[in-house]
Formats: structure tokens, sequence, C-alpha cells
């Protein structure tokens, strides 16, 4: 298991912090979370860090309120 893995492990099973990023992205997921657009082939999708090497990509639907996680691990989420 890599580094990465071992993190992203660690942050999931002690599930500290994970609900209040849940809560910052009900309340305004650009800004709570300081989200950034992706470019190239991630266009139209977000980014944020979840801790550590941690990254979450994910869609954001301003019209429904819906947001939709399309990936979570480190920087290699971006390949």
């Amino acid at each position: 298991m890599s580094w990465a893995e071992k993190q992203f492990y660690d942050v999931v099973n002690s599930g500290e912090g994970i609900l209040e990023k849940i809560e910052k992205l009900k309340r305004d997921p650009r800004r709570e979370l300081d989200a950034h657009k992706l470019r190239g082939k991630l266009e139209g999708k977000w980014s944020c860090s979840l801790g550590a090497d941690i990254r979450m990509v994910c869609e954001i639907g301003d019209e429904n309120k819906e947001i939709v996680v399309v990936a979570v691990g480190s920087h290699k989420i971006y390949r």
C-alpha cells in the first residue's frame, strides 16, 4: 500500500474532519473547500483537498444543488 493510500484510509477510518468537510460542501462547495476548476480531460469538474495528499474530484450542479464525487485519492487521480 502506498503512502497516499494509507493516508486516505487513515482519514476515512478516523472520520476526523470528514463530516466537517461535508457540511462545508453543503454551504458553499467552491469557497468553503477552496475548490478549483480543473482543465484538460477533467474540464468541467472541480477539485479540493481532503487533507495531506488526498484530493477529491467532483461535479457541482448549481441548478439541482447536487455534488457528484467522481474520484478520491492522491494526485494520481488527475491522470
